[in-house]
């Protein structure tokens, strides 16, 4: 049974011979020329003006998770898209229950002024 297991395992071993060859001839070969420059901390192409542990106000991760759920639909609705021939009017049916949830969680944040950024 192991023996079925092999290519992978062959896989696993070359991939990981690879990627640490790679990060050893990487490090031996590069140049190494540090400059004040390239030590500089980079933001957005000027000097960094506050802290970067400051305090994000907690809006901008409710602004960020909901991006991320209203995005992943996307995930779901590209597949259905494809397949819509299909799956008939059982497909249609649950899609548009999906959406419909989707649509009634977007009302319920914006009722609740989630998306306000005041």
């Amino acid at each position: 049974m192991l023996t079925e297991y092999f290519p992978v395992l062959l896989f696993l071993a070359v991939s990981a011979v690879i990627g640490i060859a790679l990060i050893v001839i990487g490090n031996l070969l590069g140049p190494r020329k540090p400059t004040a420059e390239k030590a500089s901390p980079y933001e957005c192409g000027f000097e960094a003006f506050e802290d970067a542990r400051m305090r994000f106000d907690v809006r901008y991760y409710l602004i960020a998770i909901l991006f991320i759920i209203f995005d992943l639909e996307i995930a779901f609705v590209f597949p259905w898209a494809t397949v819509f021939g299909k799956l008939g009017a059982v497909g249609l049916v649950e899609m548009g229950m999906f959406l419909l949830l989707l649509v009634i969680g977007f009302v319920y944040v914006w009722k609740k002024g989630a998306l306000e950024w005041e």
